[in-house]
């Protein structure tokens, strides 16, 4: 089972109501300048067409590849990476302040990709208005990811045998099976990347937002980062304080903890999504058709699974990792609750079709089978920065312990690790301490976060030493633009330098 440590922000829409996104479709990149040189703009209208069939009115799209050393401790080194970049622009801009960096998460969500749907505009879930008139929204495919020499390394063989494996190998056969999976993905990559796998390190990434930055001629950062963008975002103003002019990290990771703390917190934290959902489900039975009881609806679905799983139309069977991989994908959004609902009852009618789109939708699987690169880059940045991986005893010992504790997630979230357990490359942990001689940081914090717990919000702040903590009472992974406050707060931020309201919380709706 793979599951993304830090979760990623995707987007919840498309204009054209195609429903699908393609994190690698787009323009053909050109060949990057050498590091340093001035970036080669040109129109990428192509990029917002292939994505949603068409570019947001009143917004110019134009696109780059920025040149940086694959080795930010060797600049000199010579062999360099292509980050792709995109600008957006809006024709009623004025009083333009600079540019506005996004990461949507992952890691290895597409920056470019993600930059595009919000630059559809808040009714479609995209960025405020106040925004796009004063900021250019810059996009970037952090190296390794989507277009950004992107590291592909796990077939699509064994991505499927890994999304499909079961969430909970209780014998030892299934589990020392889930092993010899893990290890053939781990070995495959190194012996593809070999030395170069710890340059995708979130430090290294990190120094490249500074290249980006310079190239596009603004003198301090404004950034707006989800959920693993956080980690990126506080890496940058521990690196380069006195370079940051506006941070907003929404859906904080806590660089303090360790690796096997960052996943039990998001084992704890997607339990009580689920359970959120289970009590939603109970309280509103028209809306959900595995009411009342919804935890045992989709407990008993996984168990028959186990045993019998339904074959869909496409030749896969929809096994119990298949429905746990539909479940994680539901919790992202409280919209997706619904239709978790239905996929559930439609499953005890024989028809798998509901989980396998979810599901789809979480691991970016295309309908020909094939997978974007958001895992392969997933681990590869995950296992650079990781130093404390557990080992495959300490990952089954765990496996009992969190189930007793989190009896739908915590087992899973424990052989999540496996992968960093046999990463072959050499690690570069992030760093984690004080951004002495930045400005005022703003931490947003969803308090029903399933990916990025709640609890993240204030330790981040903390950590940084000048993060201040917005609170949405909400459900769902990250908060910004969900509602009026916080997009107040937020943009108020933003344009204005105004931090917001100590203690402020934004209500759910």
């Amino acid at each position: 089972m793979v599951v993304a440590t830090a979760g990623c922000t995707l987007p919840a829409f498309a204009p054209d109501g195609s429903g699908e996104d393609s994190p690698v479709a787009g323009g053909t990149p050109t060949s990057a300048a050498v590091p340093g040189t001035t970036p080669d703009w040109r129109n990428c209208d192509d990029v917002p067409r292939d994505l949603v069939g068409r570019g947001a009115t009143g917004m110019s799209y134009d696109c780059a590849e920025i040149a940086v050393p694959r080795d930010w401790n060797d600049p000199q080194g010579g062999e360099t990476y292509a980050i792709s970049v995109i600008r957006i622009h809006s024709s009623t801009q004025k009083n333009r302040i600079g540019s506005l960096l996004i990461n949507p998460g992952g890691p290895g969500g597409s920056g470019v990709d993600t930059a595009v749907y919000l630059s559809y505009g808040e009714a479609l879930g995209g960025l405020p208005t106040e925004i796009t008139n004063q900021f250019d929204i810059i996009g970037f495919d952090p190296r390794g990811v989507g277009r950004s020499d992107p590291i592909k390394c796990i077939s699509n063989a064994d991505q499927d045998a890994s999304f499909a494996a079961p969430p909970d190998p209780v014998s030892q056969a299934d589990f020392d099976s889930l092993v010899a999976l893990n290890k053939k993905i781990a070995t495959g990559c190194g012996t593809k990347y070999g030395d170069q796998l710890v340059n995708f390190s979130t430090e290294q990434a990190a120094k490249d937002m500074d290249a980006i930055r310079a190239a596009v001629g603004d003198a301090k950062m404004s950034y707006l980062g989800f959920s693993y963008g956080t980690l990126l975002g506080a890496t940058y103003a521990q690196l380069f304080p006195t370079k940051v002019r506006a941070l907003v990290l929404d859906g904080a990771v806590d660089p303090k903890q360790s690796y096997v703390q960052g996943s039990e917190s998001q084992a704890k934290g997607f339990e009580r999504a689920f359970t959120n959902f289970s009590t939603w489900c109970k309280a509103t039975p028209a809306k959900c058709p595995i009411a009342p009881d919804a935890r045992k609806a989709v407990t008993d679905a996984i168990a028959a699974a186990a045993k019998n799983p339904i074959a869909y139309s496409d030749g896969r069977k929809a096994t119990s990792g298949w429905i746990f991989v539909a479940v994680i994908s539901s919790l992202y959004t409280e919209s997706s609750w619904t239709t978790l609902a239905q996929a559930v009852a439609a499953l005890q009618d024989g028809n798998p079709k509901g989980i396998f789109t979810l599901a789809d939708q979480y691991s970016e699987r295309k309908p020909d089978g094939s997978y974007t690169n958001l895992f392969d880059a997933n681990l590869a940045v995950n296992c650079a920065d990781t130093k404390d991986a557990p080992s495959v005893e300490e990952v089954r010992k765990l496996q009992g312990e969190w189930r007793a504790k989190y009896p739908l997630f915590g087992a899973p979230l424990a052989t999540g690790m496996l992968p960093c357990t046999f990463w072959p490359g050499d690690r570069d942990p992030y760093p984690a301490g004080t951004a002495t001689g930045a400005p005022p940081i703003v931490v947003v914090g969803t308090t029903g976060d399933p990916a990025t717990p709640y609890e993240n919000t204030a330790d981040l702040a903390s950590m940084l030493g000048v993060g201040h903590v917005l609170t949405w009472e909400g459900e769902g992974h990250t908060a910004y633009p969900s509602t009026t406050c916080i997009v107040k707060a937020v943009d108020n931020y933003l344009i204005s330098l105004q931090v917001p309201q100590e203690g402020l919380r934004c209500p759910a709706k």
